[in-house]
């Protein structure tokens, strides 16, 4: 194929590959606000994992990306589309998963799975998650704790004790003090989990996993769902890394094709392969 035929047609596979990564395996998300601060900073762009929950339930601990209930509050307001490219602009954007994320795109850190019990304070003003009171390092600015709790805002570190209902979760942001979650939204379905943000791949010298801190590795079970058989086992934290190193072996397989495509093209020119001949 001449060049000019060939060029149009990798870029549509290219697009389509990425549209599908995107839909089934992977998506890059942009940071838009302060509430998972220090872990996460604005304008950071973290990849997530979108199958892993197909498999498995989330794990408290686990940073993850989630549709906002009807009743959630927007973090942060979406900037208004002027123009005909601006709209196309972020629809493309979108489609390949590395627009802004919608004013209802939340990400947190999930705290409380169904059936936990999760309340604050103990006397040291930690949270509790089934009696067990948490030293949580990733905290940046906490709550004031002397605030009475609110059920509209979440300015107040105190809370009463919440059972967390079948099919839900609680989750929080690192950053207390700015972060508006479920302590005075309410719980999240977990139907609405996009996926688990696992690496930070943006700025560069911002790259790191994110794993499950080890706090969350001794919060006894919820009595309602019994005494488990065995001590819990803690699994090597693959992250999504277990999903982007299959997704290698296609792109290498279109970049080896790709290239054939190329060198067939050249070949085929009628007075170059005159020219070989002896």
């Amino acid at each position: 194929m001449p060049l000019w035929q060939e060029l149009p047609l990798l870029l549509i596979v290219a697009f389509c590959l990425a549209v599908l990564i995107r839909t089934f395996l992977l998506q890059a998300f942009f940071i838009p606000s302060g509430s998972m601060e220090d872990t996460l900073l604005v304008g950071d762009r973290v990849l997530v994992n979108k199958i892993v929950y197909d498999v498995r339930d989330p794990q408290r601990g686990e940073v993850v990306v989630f549709r906002g209930p009807p009743n959630w509050t927007p973090e942060f307001q979406d900037e208004p589309q002027v123009g005909f490219m601006a709209k196309l602009g972020r629809t493309v954007g979108d489609l390949v998963g590395v627009s802004r994320p919608g004013e209802k795109d939340f990400i947190k850190r999930v705290i409380g799975l169904p059936g936990d019990k999760v309340k604050c304070c103990d006397d040291e003003g930690r949270v509790q998650v089934n009696g067990k009171s948490m030293d949580e390092p990733y905290v940046l600015e906490n709550s004031d704790p002397d605030l009475p709790p609110n059920p509209r805002e979440c300015r107040s570190r105190q809370f009463d004790e919440i059972t967390v209902a079948p099919g839900n979760m609680f989750v929080m942001g690192d950053h207390r003090l700015v972060s508006q979650d479920s302590r005075c939204q309410g719980q999240v379905p977990i139907d609405n989990v996009i996926g688990r943000a696992f690496v930070i791949v943006w700025p560069y010298d911002r790259w790191a996993g994110l794993g499950v801190p080890d706090n969350f590795d001794d919060v006894p079970r919820a009595a309602a769902l019994g005494p488990p058989a065995e001590p819990p086992v803690r699994l090597p934290d693959q992250g999504g890394f277990a999903v982007v190193l299959p997704l290698l072996l296609p792109l290498a397989l279109f970049n080896r094709w790709s290239f054939g495509l190329s060198a067939r093209s050249r070949h085929a020119i009628p007075g170059r392969r005159r020219r070989l001949r002896p």
